[in-house]
């Protein structure tokens, strides 16, 4: 079964937004309101999760190289994420499509009350038949951007929970990586691609490599944490790659794509 009548969530990272110069990726925002704006039209719920923030407000900012001190990553994050919701208000505008904005912190997902009232909120803008796009609060968050082991891993996380959160019925992963394979393409010739996982456990994690790309944070470990958590609460995981943003209706096709976690029941 394809993702048609479905609830989509869709988490696209900073290295899908971004050129290899750290500014916007203009073709990306717009294909991918585009696509995300028929597969709405198909009847479709869509959440967007979206990283860029800190990467974009540099490039803003005409800062030379990525700020160490905390305060500038946060003034950073907070100008990115105005213009990376002005493109996207801008291109989903074109499909006559309404976008709003969801800003989150780790706490919101802890606190019960908050976590409700996120849920009911996110609820009430998909009942309307608008697209809420969500990202990290980076710019009052200090955890996300200072610590070593990251919460929401470049929003791997945060899609997972957004997923579990919404009740939605598969979550796609939009990577910089064609899906999960059994060594790192990038190091090794003779690394082959998963097509399906049927269960996640120790041996799955120690396929897993490092870090992502020089502009993203989120690594395929994140990436299995983000699938191991959506897969438990009965999520279909789907990671593939973001580079053209039309690999979604294959998906909804339900053709093979990238590597695909299977919900557990």
């Amino acid at each position: 079964m394809g993702l048609r009548k479905n609830r989509i969530v869709v988490k696209v990272g900073t290295s899908t937004l971004t050129n290899e110069i750290g500014n916007s990726n203009l073709r990306k925002f717009e294909d991918l309101a585009l696509i995300l704006s028929d597969i709405h039209n198909m009847g479709n719920e869509v959440v967007l999760v979206s990283s860029g923030a800190i990467a974009v407000g540099i490039q803003k900012m005409h800062l030379k190289e990525k700020p160490a001190e905390l305060r500038m990553k946060q003034a950073a994050a907070a100008v990115g994420q105005c213009e990376n919701m002005f493109l996207y208000d801008k291109f989903f505008g074109y499909y006559n499509k309404i976008v709003a904005q969801i800003l989150l912190n780790a706490d919101d997902m802890v606190v019960e009350e908050k976590k409700e009232n996120l849920a009911n909120t996110m609820e009430a803008l998909l009942e309307q038949g608008i697209i809420p796009i969500v990202n990290e609060n980076d710019s009052v968050s200090y955890n996300e951007i200072e610590s070593e082991e990251k919460i929401f891993g470049d929003n791997d996380m945060l899609s997972a929970v957004v997923a579990i959160l919404c009740k939605a019925d598969k979550l796609v992963i939009l990577s910089d990586i064609d899906g999960f394979y059994d060594k790192d393409p990038r190091l090794s010739k003779s690394a082959k691609l998963i097509s399906r996982v049927e269960k996640i456990d120790d041996s799955t994690y120690a396929l897993a490599g490092g870090a992502g790309s020089r502009r993203g944070t989120g690594g395929m470990k994140t990436k299995l944490q983000a699938a191991d958590l959506a897969t438990a609460q009965g999520i279909d995981v789907i990671v593939t790659n973001g580079k053209n943003p039309k690999v979604l209706y294959d998906i909804i096709n339900g053709e093979k794509v990238g590597t695909l976690f299977v919900a557990q029941k």
